[in-house]
């Protein structure tokens, strides 16, 4: 059983290696879903981790409908992650009509190799997930993260039960979204994945003595500019051991 914790800051991977996670998702910005991580966080993610590192390749939150420009964007930062000797790029584009965009996933998988490659949960916006299921089996893609077309993968146990069934030993289902020590036990035990994500994160308030409540950096005031989120090592390590006793 692998155990991948996606992460937005060093502190965070640490705490998800020393708690046990096989792995971590490098992304930035985790509130609005992940985006791509600076090379500064790349580059020390090599340094302190000894752990395999999948990338995140998002050149912005939203939808996965991405321009030329965006795109471009997108294949040097394939490039930067790749010179940093990381595991795996994580990746995902649609067309609008809600269908993988399989001419710019082939140029992207070609560039990301010999590297892994996952296409994330923009798996749950396509229009049909089966033949979406089989598109990323025929590109080679090795693994796909999913809550089964709902918010949380709890919600869409009967869908990612399907998915593992008919992927077979052909690619990976990778169960995501909402994934806790209380539900983690049920959602393998439903649908026989044989890995997990989940950010296993605590709120950590912030240091700041003076604030200045009347702004707000990122144009909304949903979460505090004081409240911030990291990975929590107990939870990532009481996790390990509720998979560790699955048969």
């Amino acid at each position: 059983m692998k155990i991948e914790i996606c992460v937005d800051s060093i502190q965070s991977a640490l705490a998800a290696q020393n708690g046990g996670a096989s792995r971590i998702e490098l992304c930035d910005n985790l509130i609005g879903g992940g985006t791509t991580p600076s090379a500064g966080m790349i580059e020390l993610a090599r340094k302190y981790l000894t752990i395999d590192i999948n990338v995140m390749i998002r050149p912005r939150s939203g939808d996965f409908c991405y321009s030329p420009l965006e795109i471009e964007v997108m294949k040097k930062d394939i490039e930067i992650a790749k010179r940093y000797g990381v595991k795996g790029i994580v990746i995902g584009v649609l067309k609008p009509n809600g269908e993988i965009d399989v001419n710019i996933m082939k140029e992207l998988i070609e560039l990301s190799r010999p590297l892994t490659v996952t296409f994330h949960r923009a798996f749950d916006m396509t229009k049909n997930p089966f033949k979406s299921l089989d598109i990323l089996i025929d590109l080679g893609v090795e693994r796909i993260l999913t809550s089964g077309k709902e918010s949380k993968a709890m919600q869409g146990i009967d869908l990612i039960r399907e998915l593992v069934k008919r992927a077979e030993d052909k690619i990976i289902i990778m169960p995501g979204s909402g994934v806790s020590e209380e539900n983690v036990r049920f959602i393998i035990d439903s649908t026989g994945a044989g890995e997990i994500h989940l950010s296993a994160k605590k709120r950590i308030e912030s240091i700041m003595e003076y604030r200045n409540d009347r702004v707000d950096m990122g144009g909304s005031l949903i979460v505090s500019e004081y409240d911030n989120y990291f990975t929590c090592e107990e939870s990532v390590r009481n996790i390990t051991k509720i998979l560790n006793n699955i048969k």
